[in-house]
This record gives structure tokens, sequence and C-alpha cells, in this order.
């Protein structure tokens, strides 16, 4: 599910938001955690009102500043930096955003997802 914006402000935070809450599981679920960093679009507790007031399910957790490893999505920036940015360059943002769109699934296709037992503990064999 991805996005390309010419900036990162409130307005396209928000349309991404709006874009994932619309769409299940999200949609339906009983709380959303958004885990993100202190960039302009979504900073302290003036977002954090935003996002209630748009979207009580959801909850913006703040990771700490200076706390980039904590943080998923700068780990596929930086495979998107490496595998699609810097083998061409790009020369536009229409040009940027077809080679996102193209790599989004084959991306997606390498992830795998972690099925955790729902009884909150965990056995390790």
């Amino acid at each position: 599910m991805g996005r390309v914006e010419p900036k990162t402000e409130i307005q396209p935070f928000g349309a991404l938001v709006d874009q994932v809450m619309r769409t299940e599981p999200y949609a339906s679920a009983r709380r959303v955690f958004w885990v993100v960093d202190n960039g302009s679009g979504h900073a302290g507790q003036r977002s954090n009102d935003r996002m209630r007031a748009a979207w009580p399910a959801a909850e913006l957790v703040h990771l700490p500043i200076h706390a980039s490893w904590l943080n998923q999505i700068e780990i596929v920036f930086s495979v998107i930096q490496r595998k699609v940015i810097a083998p061409v360059g790009v020369a536009d943002l229409d040009a940027l955003a077809a080679r996102l769109t193209a790599f989004e699934p084959r991306y997606n296709a390498m992830s795998a997802v972690t099925e955790f037992p729902s009884s909150g503990s965990l056995s390790v064999t």
C-alpha cells in the first residue's frame, strides 16, 4: 500500500492514514498502532489529537528522538535507496513513482508474516 508524495507534511501523512485505516484489517480493528518518528507530519501532541479525532481506533506511538534504528520504515527506506533510486537515479517525481510502483509488489512478495500465539506466551523450541 504505497504512496508517493512531493513532501512529508501533515496532509500527505493524513492521506496515508486515511488510505490504510479504510482498508481491512485496519478498518475493523479495535486498535491500530502507528509507530512514527518525530517528523513534521506527525510530531507532538497535536498530531495525536488529529489522529484520535479522525480515527478513534488509531494510536500514534512516537519513537525517541535520535533512535532511527528502532524505526522499521528507515530500514525499508534504506532498501529503496539501494534498490530503486541509486542504481539508475530518477529524473522527477513521476519517474520515482513509476519505479516505486514496480518495486513494491516484488518487495512485498519477499515478506514473511510472523504469527504469534494469542495466549500471550511464547514457546521456544
